[in-house]
This record gives structure tokens, C-alpha cells and sequence, in this order.
């Protein structure tokens, strides 16, 4: 079928094979490039393994390590006419290219959240890596059935406190306006999203993955966070996301106690602001993003997903030295946070209006991210001619 773009606000509703093998390769040549990780994990689990940092960490560590990968995530693939997900089309390239370089690679297609699916990942590595020496959690979800009670959770994204307003972009259009958000109704909100979003899952992770004996001595983990400059504070770190982030950084010494006799480790890295999925759907974040690229390419301090899970492995969990800020977390948002770049942010923010948009951010590389999320907009691939939507995953078809 021929696959065009068609969205539906901050949502791309189809997403090209082509395109995302395009996406999962450039991103295998950067850490090709980069040469290997010294003393990288061997064995590797990514929770959240199709997309956006879950993605680039599955690529960074099994070609910057030659590591076997285990990648669990929640996509639809295509059916006749109708294209499957991004992250169907990511993983079924990652995994072509990985067996392709002689490296092992199997995937797990259903809800993490789920003791069935945390089971049947248990069940692969015993029967082939034995063990595990890094656990990746990256799960991005709006909505979770806790697997102890059955009850659904869904997460919101609202302000505590007092309605919010700010400047918002529109990213297709490049029309600046303002939004405000109101807050929360009851506390419910917060705890929904802390249900969701929180770090109960991955701690279930690391208990059942330990009480199964698939943890290797010295095993590390690592969840993912982010905090941002101030204006986004009251939508994002000092709203419901933002609760949800602090009970996940709040699990980390639980973890660690869990890990303890297995001289294990936790880590929360704290990342920056990048088009994803997720981000794309934050009021304010998308016009925030679009001035702090303008700011850190001229800079030429940019990072994408696979730069950034680059440094965060070579650099900072594998090296000799992690280092850590005064709350024990990883950050790789350091160069975003940096007094000059936030200064210039801050004044282009005071100025941006839908007239000077184009001139002063970097909204059209906002847009193009976006679309390269979903196989879109890749200069070497034609999007007129017909392309075979029926990709399937090579691990996932040999199960069927």
C-alpha cells in the first residue's frame, strides 16, 4: 500500500515501514561510529524497548556492546491495508539488523505491566542468556491494569494548585497562542497517575526477575526521568507527571535494597527534552523544545535518543566513574541545563510569537523529528511508491 502521514493533533495516526527501518539503521550506524562500550552489559532487558529512549538504549547497547537483548513492549502490527504501529516497525528492523551482525535478539509483544507478560520474559531468559547484567525500564503509558488487584489506572496531565497558563504551539501550523490547564479535582489524579506512571512496575520487575534467580551478580538498572527549566515546572515536575517521577526517583533505594546481595544497582538518568511520543502530548513542551534546539545546534551541543543513551552508557554507567548529583541521579540533560543555554531559551520564550516562529526556533527540526518518529520524512525513501505494510517480527512470528 502506498502510506502517507495522517495526523490527528499531537498523533500520527500511520506510520511507514521503510521509514522506520531508516530510522532504526541511521541511529545503529551512530553507535557503530562511536566504537565499543568498555565493559558493557552482556545480557540486557528493555521494558519499553520500541521507541524513543527504550529504542535507542536496545540500539546502544547491543551494537556499542554486542549485547544480547530481550526488548518488551505493546504494538500493534499491520494488517492487510492498514499499518502496523511505529514501534512494530522499529522493533522488526532492529531485530533484522541485530540478527544480520550475528547478535542475539528476541522480542516480547503485549502489556508490561501485566504478571503474565513479566512471566513469559522470565521463561526466555532462562531458557536462553541464563541471566541478566542490565534491566531497562522506559515504559510510557496513559493507562494501567495493576496485575495484583485488576484495577485500572489512568494518568492525567494536569497542574496542582492553580490553573496554568503559558505559551503553546501549535507544531503543525506554527501558531504560538496561549493555553491554560486546569488543575487536578481531587487527589485521585495524582495517585492515578502515580499508579501509571510511578515506580511500582519496575520494582515488581526487579522482585520477580530476582525471586526467578535471572538477575546476574553485579546486575545494574536504570528508569528514566526528567526534570526541565521552571516554566515547565507547573505542568510537568511540580504537576501530576511530576509526582509520578518522584515516587519512581523515590524507588530507587528500595531497588537497591533488593539488589543488595547481588551487589546490584539502581539508577534513575535524568534526560533531555526530546521529541517523542510522549513529550509531543505536554502543553508548552513542544514550543520549549523547538526554541532549545534552535539554541543547543547553534551551540553544537544537540542530542537525539541515541546520542544521549550513547553518553549515558559509554560515559557515565560503564565508565569508572559514575557520576551522580546530589539526589544520586544520572544526569544527561547537563548540557540542556546549562546556565547559558537557559538563558537564552528563557529570552527567546519572552519574544516567541507565531510571526517570528520560524526565525528564532527550530520548529521545522520539532516537525521533522515527529515525523521520523513514525518512518516519515526521510529524504532516500519515496513515499509515493507502494510499500509492504505486512512486516513481521522475526522472534515474534517463530512463536506464533
Amino acid at each position: 500500500m502506498i502510506i502517507q502521514p495522517r495526523t490527528r493533533g499531537f498523533i500520527c495516526l500511520t506510520s511507514h515501514p521503510e521509514g522506520c527501518a531508516e530510522n532504526v539503521q541511521q541511529q545503529i550506524d551512530y553507535i557503530k561510529s562511536k566504537g565499543i562500550i568498555k565493559n558493557g552489559p552482556k545480557n540486557v532487558l528493555i521494558i519499553g524497548a520500541s521507541t524513543g529512549f527504550g529504542l535507542a538504549s536496545r540500539i546502544a547497547t547491543a551494537f556499542g556492546s554486542n549485547a544480547a537483548t530481550i526488548g518488551v513492549f505493546f504494538e500493534k502490527p499491520a494488517t492487510e491495508g492498514r499499518p502496523g504501529t511505529a514501534g512494530w516497525y522499529n522493533s522488526a528492523a532492529f531485530e533484522k539488523e541485530a540478527h544480520l551482525a550475528g547478535l542475539y535478539a528476541k522480542s516480547i509483544n503485549g502489556d508490561a505491566f501485566s504478571d503474565e507478560i513479566k512471566k513469559q520474559t522470565i521463561e526466555l531468559i532462562k531458557k536462553d542468556l541464563g541471566q541478566i547484567d542490565l534491566v531497562i525500564y522506559s515504559l510510557a503509558s496513559p493507562r494501567r491494569t495493576h496485575p495484583k488487584t485488576g484495577v485500572a489506572y489512568s494518568s492525567v496531565l494536569k497542574p496542582i494548585g492553580e490553573p496554568f497558563t503559558n505559551k503553546t504551539v501549535d507544531f503543525h501550523t506554527g501558531v504560538v497562542s496561549d493555553i491554560t490547564i486546569d488543575p487536578i479535582k481531587s487527589q485521585d489524579d495524582i495517585d492515578n497517575t502515580i499508579a501509571v506512571m510511578g515506580g511500582e512496575d519496575w520494582k515488581f520487575w526487579i522482585e520477580d526477575l530476582k525471586q526467578a534467580g535471572v538477575l546476574a551478580n553485579g546486575v545494574k538498572t536504570v528508569a528514566y526521568s526528567y526534570i526541565g527549566p521552571e516554566l515547565t515546572y507547573p505542568i510537568y515536575r511540580n504537576g501530576t507527571i511530576g509526582m509520578a517521577k518522584n515516587d519512581l526517583e523515590n524507588t530507587v533505594p528500595i531497588i537497591n535494597d533488593i539488589l543488595k546481595n547481588l551487589d546490584g544497582i539502581s539508577y534513575i538518568s535524568v534526560n533531555k527534552a526530546l521529541v517523542t511520543q510522549s513529550s509531543s502530548a505536554i502543553p508548552v513542551v513542544p514550543l520549549y523544545i523547538s526554541l532549545l534546539y534552535k539554541v543547543m545546534k547553534q551551540k553544537g551541543i544537540h542530542e537525539g535518543c541515541i546520542e544521549q543513551m550513547q553518553r549515558l552508557f559509554q560515559d557515565r554507567i560503564y565508565s569508572d566513574n559514575v557520576l551522580l548529583d546530589n539526589k544520586g541521579r544520572i544526569r544527561v540533560d547537563d548540557w540542556e541545563m546549562r546556565d547559558d543555554v537557559q538563558a537564552e531559551v528563557a529570552e527567546l520564550w519572552n519574544n516567541v510569537t507565531s510571526e517570528n516562529i520560524m526565525d528564532i526556533s527550530d520548529l521545522e527540526g520539532y516537525r521533522k523529528d515527529f515525523f521520523n518518529l513514525f518512518g516519515f520524512e526521510f529524504d532516500n525513501i519515496d513515499y509515493d511508491k507502494d510499500t509492504n505494510e505486512l512486516i513481521e517480527i522475526e522472534s515474534i512470528k517463530e512463536t506464533k
